[in-house]
């Protein structure tokens, strides 16, 4: 697995990684597009968010990841799992999956098992990406681009927390609650309208112009790839600093009260 870059290391682009920041912090914000030029780090930003989360609560054996205070409800396996007894957690990081374009429908909502199938004779379902993100992020790069009936299935997905599959005699139903994060170039297409309305937050990124900024910038990448791990070790003190900065956040989200002024802008 890839060694992501350190999200504190990032330099500039303060618009957009306080947006992720926001989402991080309350996903009910909804998902975050990040529109720009090539080459200004949407997407090291946005793989980066994993480092920025604390682990979640799961369902030991549960292929959704769901929550343990709230299982048993549409999820097949928390079905098959509870037996009376206390159901058993355990803990992992959360999700942020990639969805690249070229994606099948299959990969991305799941298919019949024809492993299981061609070698046991039985109908079991394979998860695809949809079931991963649950609970997490998922990452659509140049989601402009993306194939219409990807865009038709994710809205539906992104609408009703839910991914139901019935096809090759199968009949699936499972949560798929996550927040949605594309990233593009605006010149190479418009994104469909319907697909917009699920970007709670919208931010123009472009190449920073400072000079001293760009040599910045490509010093810390040459660092990086030189030494990943001793390049993230130097930035773990900053990270875990964001970390505590977003669970702190968190807790006084409730407290938050929006003044008329703001509620104006």
């Amino acid at each position: 697995m890839a060694i992501p870059f350190p999200f504190s290391a990032i330099v500039g682009q303060d618009e957009m990684k306080l947006a992720i920041q926001i989402v991080a912090v309350d996903p009910k914000v909804g998902g975050v597009l990040a529109l720009g030029d090539r080459g200004t780090g949407k997407s090291t930003a946005v793989r980066a968010l994993a480092d920025l989360l604390p682990p979640i609560q799961v369902v030991k054996g549960c292929r959704y990841g769901c929550d343990p205070s709230s299982s048993g409800g549409t999820c097949p396996d928390c079905a098959s799992l509870k037996t009376g007894k206390k159901i058993a957690t355990e803990s992992k990081p959360v999700p942020v999956i990639d969805l690249p374009l070229g994606a099948t429908e299959d990969r991305v909502v799941g298919a019949l098992d024809l492993e299981q199938a061609l070698s046991q004779g039985v109908k079991a379902f394979s998860p695809g990406l949809l079931a991963q993100a649950n609970r997490g992020f998922l990452y659509i790069d140049e989601v402009n681009l993306l194939e219409d009936h990807l865009v038709d299935l994710l809205i539906d997905v992104a609408a009703s927390g839910e991914n139901v599959v019935e096809r090759e005699g199968l009949s699936v139903r499972h949560p798929a609650r996550f927040v949605l994060v594309g990233s593009g170039n605006p010149e190479e297409g418009e994104l469909r309208p319907q697909l917009l309305d699920r970007f709670g937050l919208s931010v123009e990124v472009r190449t920073p112009q400072d000079l001293d900024q760009r040599v910045l910038v490509i010093k810390r990448r040459d660092a990086f790839e030189r030494d990943p791990q001793a390049f993230r070790e130097a930035y773990a003190a900053d990270n875990e600093a964001l970390r505590n900065h977003i669970l702190k956040a968190r807790k006084t989200l409730d407290k938050v009260v929006a003044g008329d002024d703001l509620l104006r802008t």
